[in-house]
């Protein structure tokens, strides 16, 4: 049942939101040089590696850093991808690894090979599902790159005090995983977006 709608949700949200992905797609190349999508290695279920799709928000000849991380303000981010990643609009491609079956509507967020191999025993119980586009961590964390901002040290930060809480989100939804906790995080996550939008306008 989850498959299902997994399926027919990511598509129905692929034609609803077509001509926003469409009008996304020309301004990020209106604005800058480079591809339209980014693609980064992603471990999903299993321990599966995949590539997660997103819009680029980034220049693709920024400066390089050795952390997996990106905060607000970083230098490397278009102005059109500072406007995306606030309205998470550059994840909007991901419907297509739910397509997939790379990843989930609903489920823990998947994580770099960095991360999860240093917290690898606690991966070993989260990825025995999908990873998803949304789920509670998303939903507390919705500002992240903005706390990440404000710490002295952004990499011990999300290491320390935001990855761990992350863990601890993705097994109590495991715990209590149903159908309708599943479309109470879809609804939720689409009144936190809806609000953000009105708020950035």
């Amino acid at each position: 049942m989850k498959r299902a709608i997994d399926i027919g949700g990511s598509v129905l949200f692929l034609v609803l939101f077509s001509p926003l992905l469409s009008l996304v797609a020309v301004l990020i190349k209106l604005e800058t040089v480079g591809p339209v999508f980014f693609f980064q290695e992603r471990i999903g279920r299993d321990f599966n590696p995949f590539e997660i799709i997103k819009f680029r928000t980034m220049v693709v000849d920024g400066r390089q850093t050795d952390s997996c991380l990106t905060v607000a303000g970083d230098c490397r981010i278009t102005r059109m991808g500072g406007f995306l990643r606030r309205l998470k609009l550059d994840e909007l491609p991901q419907l297509v690894n739910v397509v997939n079956g790379e990843m989930s509507l609903v489920g823990p967020r998947p994580e770099v090979r960095k991360y999860v191999e240093l917290k690898q025993s606690d991966y070993a119980v989260i990825l025995t599902v999908r990873p998803g586009m949304t789920d509670p961590a998303s939903l507390q964390y919705f500002d992240e790159e903005i706390t990440l901002a404000s710490a002295g040290d952004a990499e011990q930060e999300y290491v320390r005090r935001i990855l761990p809480r992350k863990l601890e989100l993705s097994k109590e939804y495991l715990r209590n995983a149903s159908l309708g906790g599943d479309l109470w995080i879809i609804v939720k996550t689409l009144l936190i977006l809806g609000r953000t939008s009105v708020a950035s306008t």
